[in-house]
């Protein structure tokens, strides 16, 4: 954020909040959080958008349609400096304990448990402090897999976000190749600074849109193949994601509602794959997949229709 951002807040509901968290095509520039203000009451949530421009009527009138609820409130609109972002961004963010992991900010830095690892995961403009459900889920479900002593030779983290899961994969597996890719350039730098921070190698980091690209068919099949992003883009991408993956390869998928756990699950059916495993979160669910011991050849040309906004920013 730049010395001259803005947050604009809206009340709203849970259903309004989870459509706002769940959709992959919403045209708008600005950093969307949706906050539950009082435990278990539908009624009370909040909208934040973060803009990096005094909002204008426009934009006012766009994330006012995002919240019907709110026809009848006025947006709260504030001014933010750099230390007011920073402030924000890290307040609350406690360390979270997952498996062998502790993932910390900045400002909360703890050490890991014996034998454990910590990540130092700032808050910023990519998603993955492992605060999230779908995040923390996804790094319980890679350290179990770990833990069953499961063994994989090469790993894709699709819509890495900061890549603390690609981080978690080079800890877990550390004779692997890890690839980490992400639709958003900004995604991409954030992962590679994390990575300095963090004492991260070999992780090969590139911007790509989907999984058909030449950087990653140059490497597929992968054995191990991670997309936390949304449940639209997932759906989308499953014969993609299902043709980058070995036979028999696990997939594990996130960023999507438990209510739509089982269109995801249909659209990798169809190409061959088996849910062996759920993580649930609160509303959010994580999955565990197996590819088909052939593996899987599309039957028609890929279309990245619907693939505008695929990384999960919440």
């Amino acid at each position: 954020m730049s010395a001259d951002s803005w947050k604009i807040t809206l009340p709203c509901t849970r259903a309004e909040a989870e459509a706002i968290d769940s959709a992959s095509d919403l045209a708008i520039e600005a950093v969307l959080m949706t906050t539950e203000e009082v435990e278990d009451d539908v009624e009370r949530w909040r909208l934040d958008a973060y803009v990096e421009h005094e909002p204008d009527a426009a934009l006012l009138a766009t994330l006012h349609a995002l919240v019907p609820s709110a026809s009848g409130h006025d947006p709260v609109v504030e001014r933010l400096s750099d230390e007011d972002w920073v402030a924000m961004s890290q307040a609350g963010l406690e360390p979270i304990r997952e498996g062998r992991f502790v993932v910390h900010t900045s400002a909360h830095a703890i050490e890991p448990p014996a034998g454990g690892r910590a990540f130092l995961i700032d808050a910023g403009q990519a998603f993955g402090t492992g605060h999230h459900g779908t995040t923390s889920g996804c790094l319980a479900m890679l350290d179990a897999l770990a833990v069953a002593g499961k063994q994989f030779a090469k790993v894709i983290d699709v819509g890495t976000g900061t890549g603390l899961l690609a981080f978690a994969a080079v800890e877990l597996w550390p004779e692997a190749m890890v690839v980490a890719t992400d639709i958003d350039p900004v995604a991409v730098d954030v992962t590679r600074e994390n990575a300095v921070r963090n004492g991260i190698e070999g992780v090969s980091l590139f911007v790509a849109d989907g999984a058909r690209h030449a950087d990653i068919d140059a490497v597929a099949p992968y054995d191990l193949v991670i997309a936390n992003i949304l449940a639209g883009p997932l759906v989308s991408m499953a014969p993609e994601l299902a043709a980058i993956a070995d036979s028999g390869a696990t997939i594990v998928l996130a960023g999507l509602l438990e209510t739509q756990r089982e269109t995801v699950v249909a659209a990798y059916a169809a190409c061959g794959c088996t849910l062996e495993a759920i993580d649930r979160r609160g509303d959010w669910t994580v999955l565990r997949l197996t590819a088909g011991m052939e593996r899987y050849v599309p039957t028609a040309p890929f279309d990245p229709k619907g693939r505008d906004g695929w990384a999960l920013d919440l």
